[in-house]
């Protein structure tokens, strides 16, 4: 997909922008705090029909507003969509679409189509594949299993229905086990028939998730490590990106963790059951699954510089990208995922900032969405690119 234009109105601090983007490369300048993050946020809420930073709609509608609206037009090419999302419909004859959200305070989104309501929020994720890049995703290293979890998700969730239905309803059934365990926690004759029931609805959708899980990883830990060797610009696999480090390569890592790679879950929800409800929580399944991030034997946490730990993460969500790329099986430009970059180049040095650049550049990857608070930087490292848009914002305005 290609965004073509985008219309905002009174979302975040924009009050009202109406922006035509080049088919590859676009780049935001414009001080800390005026609004450039917001556009790409506009941009990410019409693939996920979400914001990438808050759960509460309300919150997304400027300051003193009732409503906030945005809507984007996208060129297709082709009329046929990703084959892996079930119950797609056909493009338009002359292959844009449109995509919009309105957000009203007290009122339920509305999230169209071409002008048509979905039945189900769920059924619009995948359709414009999306990948953003931002200083919160230290989170994955800094924070807990749930973040790297949910980087899985948000990959597969994307070319994969099945999967996300498959996640939902885990979830909600996971939600209705805690709730008991923590209900007869203390009872003398806790409903063992009812948690037995629950327990063997949650294991048809937890073995298509692990199954799910365990394919993507396979497929994906190539491109992280081609990614990473090109960011780092290392020649190969195993040699250092750390010149000073005496003890030999620090070669980067992911592996993927799960409970049920050894272990049979209906057996061992019967076999745990008295010490959940000692714990109030559920203590097997998928949702404690892992994707661990290593530099040799160590975890990544523990012995990554910052720059060691940024080019990690970069290379995790650029490969992210390359992957979505490859399983759309239509091999063009309009079916690699769009690209969103927010701030990333600060603790970067300028050789791994050139790099990144002249890779995101290339066919490998669709179009592209850039901010940074350096103009000079932006003009200097995007002179190969005659086609590339840049546009200034300041207090919530956007001018080209």
């Amino acid at each position: 997909m290609i965004l073509q234009s985008l219309n905002i109105l009174n979302y975040r601090n924009i009050r009202e922008a109406s922006l035509e983007f080049a088919p590859k490369l676009n780049c935001f300048v414009g001080l800390n705090g005026q609004g450039k993050t917001n556009v790409l946020d506009a941009i990410y809420l019409l693939s996920f029909a979400k914001s990438a930073f808050t759960s509460q709609d309300s919150l997304n509608i400027t300051h003193g507003e009732e409503m906030a609206m945005v809507q984007g037009v996208y060129s297709t090419k082709s009329k046929v969509e990703r084959p892996s999302l079930q119950d797609s419909k056909p493009l338009s004859e002359d292959g844009l679409m449109t995509i919009s959200c309105g957000l009203r305070k007290g009122v339920k989104k509305q999230f169209r189509r071409d002008k048509k309501d979905y039945p189900r929020l769920i059924d619009h994720i995948g359709l414009i594949p999306l990948v953003m890049i931002s200083p919160a995703d230290q989170q994955l290293i800094d924070e807990g299993s749930d973040e790297r979890r949910r980087f899985m998700d948000v990959v597969i969730s994307q070319s994969d229905r099945k999967y996300l239905d498959s996640l939902t309803r885990y979830n909600a059934l996971l939600k209705q086990r805690n709730a008991l365990l923590k209900q007869y926690a203390e009872a003398a004759a806790p409903p063992d028939d009812l948690l037995e029931v629950l327990e063997w609805q949650m294991v048809e959708p937890a073995e298509y998730i692990f199954k799910a899980r365990t394919e993507f990883f396979e497929a994906f830990q190539p491109y992280f490590e081609e990614v990473y060797r090109r960011i780092s610009g290392r020649k190969n696999a195993t040699e250092t990106d750390n010149p000073d480090n005496p003890e030999g390569p620090e070669v980067p890592g992911l592996q993927y963790v799960s409970q049920l790679q050894d272990r049979d879950l209906r057996e061992a929800y019967v076999r745990t059951r008295q010490r959940d409800l000692i714990l109030g929580w559920t203590s097997q399944g998928v949702h404690k699954d892992d994707l661990e991030m290593k530099l040799g034997e160590w975890p990544l946490k523990q012995v990554g510089s910052q720059g060691q730990q940024r080019t990690f993460i970069l290379a995790m969500k650029l490969a992210q990208a390359l992957y979505l790329g490859a399983i759309s099986h239509q091999p063009s430009a309009f079916s690699k995922p769009i690209l969103l970059l927010d701030d990333i180049f600060d603790r970067l040095d300028g050789e791994r900032v050139e790099r990144i650049v002249n890779m995101v550049q290339g066919e490998e990857f669709g179009q592209i969405f850039i901010t940074d608070t350096d103009r000079q930087h932006l003009t200097e490292i995007l002179k190969p690119n005659e086609n590339a848009k840049i546009f200034h914002v300041e207090g919530g305005r956007v001018d080209s």
